[in-house]
Order: structure tokens, then sequence, then C-alpha cells
């Protein structure tokens, strides 16, 4: 393989107004992750304990009937519709502020991930259809696809300060590109039985959002009930439902309400109006109070929507939501015979081959092909040694990963060896990854990504 690369793209430090958000979002996906684990470690336990509690409980029923249509799902199914339509809305943000001020938004630099993205989902796909093409399993050529942002995140900063801040960008933009690609596959490749006139009455409630912000209606509560009622309408059409929370997440304005300049002008004429009212003494209280207000919706609304709602949310997705979403859906019978049939099983095979070997020869060639046409350049400090290290981290497939499993296949033993194929493939590619990156980078090379340490 030709070791020649273009020159970075900036050996300059990443902005200090940049730093602030990338460090709480490692720091929550990092936590998220470790919860993460200990749900899927729970779910495993539960599952293989004696009895069928574990799939009594998540089976068990919850209807809501309104008039117009009823919802008749079990706990799991109200878990990965519902909540985790919570959890794509979180994503749909994330997306939306990469493609717009993140590492997506110059196309220089949206090169690289993207290509190792693209990569790393066709590469998976052909991966398991090698082994299933033709047979009742091919069906789940897209489970190997995926990147689990909060396991692969989790796992590189067991190396702390030993991986250069430009390796974790990368990680996270390549991530979030997958999810954008995830979400592509889950929209038009398994959505069945189409209902075209949910579908519109679904587009209906996209259309009036747009209106009601350009119209600047700001009361979060009408938004609220309006997402609610576009979730019922695309899950009644065939579409997933979580695909209505990325669409709500991707129209979520990303500009603030009031500008720097009006921040700056009006800020200070309030709290001269407030600190004049405290000197009145007992009259000027009221006066104080309302000026404080102002003040305070001022520098809310000086804030983007989108990063109020995800600073606000993200929390919760990683450390509420997801680790239900596993708790949920981890729980595989472990059982001498669930083994013995996941050792013959394609599905499993090919899943575990997607995620272990498709992910990071998919990431690594992409990528190469994309610096070596001069479309992109290889981030400040890194090596191809440290590309494949990352494809083998994001070979951690999990959370969307079995999501698509469970959209993949009705036939629940071909859902168990998918999964299996996900846990096993999963953690040797993670194990894999932390050994390689281990091995490669020294301590003294986050100084050289950019001079900024996350961890």
């Amino acid at each position: 393989m030709a070791t020649n690369r273009t020159e970075p793209i900036s050996n300059a430090p990443l902005p200090k107004r940049l730093m602030r958000p990338l460090e709480e979002f490692l720091s929550t996906e990092t936590l998220g992750g470790i919860l993460l684990l200990v749900a899927a470690v729970a779910a495993l336990i539960w599952a293989n304990a004696p009895g069928d509690s574990y799939h009594d409980f998540w089976a068990s029923r919850m209807v809501i009937d309104l008039d117009v249509v009823s919802l008749d799902l079990d706990l799991a199914e109200w878990v990965n519709d519902a909540l985790m339509a919570v959890f794509f809305f979180v994503v749909g943000l994330e997306i939306k502020r990469e493609l717009l001020r993140g590492e997506l938004a110059d196309p220089r630099r949206a090169a690289f991930p993207v290509a190792a993205a693209l990569g790393g989902m066709i590469a998976p796909a052909c991966a398991f259809l090698a082994l299933n093409a033709g047979t009742d399993g091919a069906r789940g050529w897209g489970v190997p696809m995926a990147t689990d942002i909060a396991f692969a995140v989790g796992v590189m900063a067991l190396l702390g300060n030993r991986v250069p801040v430009s390796l974790k960008v990368f990680l996270l933009a390549l991530a979030i590109a997958d999810d954008l690609g995830a979400i592509a596959v889950i929209a038009v490749f398994y959505t069945d039985d189409l209902k075209l006139e949910w579908l519109g009455f679904a587009v209906a409630l996209l259309g009036l959002t747009y209106v009601m912000g350009r119209a600047g209606i700001r009361d979060v509560i009408v938004y609220v009930g309006i997402a609610i009622v576009a979730w019922v309408a695309v899950h009644e059409s065939g579409v997933h439902a979580t695909i209505a929370g990325v669409a709500f997440g991707l129209m979520t304005p990303i500009k603030p309400i009031f500008s720097r300049e009006h921040l700056s002008s009006s800020a200070l004429d309030l709290v001269v109006q407030a600190r004049e009212a405290e000197g009145r003494g007992g009259p000027g209280d009221d006066d104080r109070n309302a000026a404080l207000r102002d003040l305070e919706e001022l520098a809310r609304e000086s804030q983007p929507i989108l990063d109020r709602l995800e600073h606000a949310l993200h929390p919760w997705t990683s450390y509420v939501i997801i680790p239900i979403f596993a708790l949920a859906n981890a729980g595989v019978d472990l059982g001498g015979d669930a083994i013995s049939a996941a050792a013959t099983s394609r599905v499993t095979a090919g899943v575990a081959v997607g995620l272990m070997l498709g992910k990071p020869l998919g990431i690594l060639a992409f990528s190469w092909l994309a610096v070596r046409t001069g479309i992109a350049a290889l981030p400040a400090s890194a090596t191809w040694s440290h590309i494949l290290g990352v494809g083998f981290i994001a070979g951690i497939g999990f959370t969307v990963s079995i999501f698509v499993s469970n959209l993949a296949y009705t036939d629940a033993a071909f859902v168990q060896e998918a999964k299996l194929g996900i846990l096993g493939g999963s953690l040797l590619a993670g194990v894999i990854g932390l050994a390689a990156l281990g091995f490669i980078t020294r301590p003294s090379q986050a100084a050289e990504g950019g001079g900024a340490r996350v961890t």
C-alpha cells in the first residue's frame, strides 16, 4: 500500500470555542458507554436466569386508544419505537450541527470521514452478503453497517491523552456520517406496507412546523404536541417511527433568535435597569425582577435552539434511553443450544465478519482512496495505522446494529443469531482496536493533535 499523503488540512489548534462542546460530548458519550455496557451485561444475566421473566416482562403489552388510531405495542416495541425516536431526534440534531458548522461543514474536511463512513458501510454489507446471498437471512445485510458512538468513544477514552484530538474528532465525524447512512438505509430498505395517507399527513405536519418556525413561533409545548402527532402518523404510515425524530432534529433551527450584537447591547441595558430598580428599594423589586427575567430570556434566546435542545437531551439519551434500549434488546440466550446454532449460522458469521473485518478494511480502503485521488487529506497527526485502529473501534456496532436486526427479521431465530454476531463481532473489534491504538500511540501525541486534551 502506498504511504504518500497530502498535507494535513490544518496543523493549527482547534478553536477553543469548539473544544468545550467537544469535551462535553466526549465526556457524556464516555459515561454513556459505561452505562450501556452495564445495561447490556444486566440484560444477558437476566435473560439467562431461570424462568422467562425477562421475555415475559418485555412482552407485556400497553395499549393507547386514540379513537382515530390504537397503539397496541409491547414494552420492547414502546422502547424501540417511542423512546428511540427521542434518541434519533438527538442524532438528527448532531447531524445538522456537524453539517452546518462542524467537521462535515467544510467539503474538504468532510471528505475524509464521509469517505471512511461510506467504506465502513459498503464493505460490511458486502461481507455479510458474501456469506448470506440467496438465503433467508440475506435481509440482514444492513445489520453490520452501524457504529455505536457511545461504545466507540468509551473504548477510545480508555487510552486517555495518548490519542490525538484529531483522531477523536475523526471518529465522531465518521460515526455521525455513519448514522446518516444508517437512517437512509432504515427509511428506504426496511420500510414495508407503506400507507401514503398517513405519510402525507406526517409530511404536512413537518411543513406546518417549518412554517411556524419561519413565523417566529417559539412555544416549545406547541412543537412537542405536533411532534407527537407526527410520530403517530409516521408509525402508522409503515415508515419506522424513529424517522420522525430524525426529521424534526434536522428541522431544528441552528441560528439563535437574538444576535450577539443584540445580546451585548440589550444585556447591558437590562443590567442597568435592574441595578437602578434595586436602588429604589421595596417598590423597585418588581421592576428589578422583571428586568432579570428579561435578561434570562435574552440570554436563553441568544443561544441556538439546536444547541439548547442537544445540551438538554443528550444526557437523557446517553444515560437513560440507550441503557433502557440495551436492557430491552441485548438479552439473548447464551445456552449451549443457542451457541451451537450461532456457531454454524451464516447470519451470525456474516454480522461478526462484517463488523470485525469489513468495517475497518472498508474505512481504511475508502479513506485511502479519497486521499490518493486528492479528494481528502489525512487528519493532522494521524497515520494510516491510526486510521486502521479507529476502523476497528468503529466496528463496535451495538445499539444501531441491534435496532436494525429487529427491523430486518421477523424470525426470532434470525434475530437471536444476528444479536450474537453483533455481541461477538463488536467485542472482538473493540479489543483489537484498543490494542492496536494502544500499541501505536505515544503519550506525547496528544499535544501533536492540536494542543488540547480531551478525556
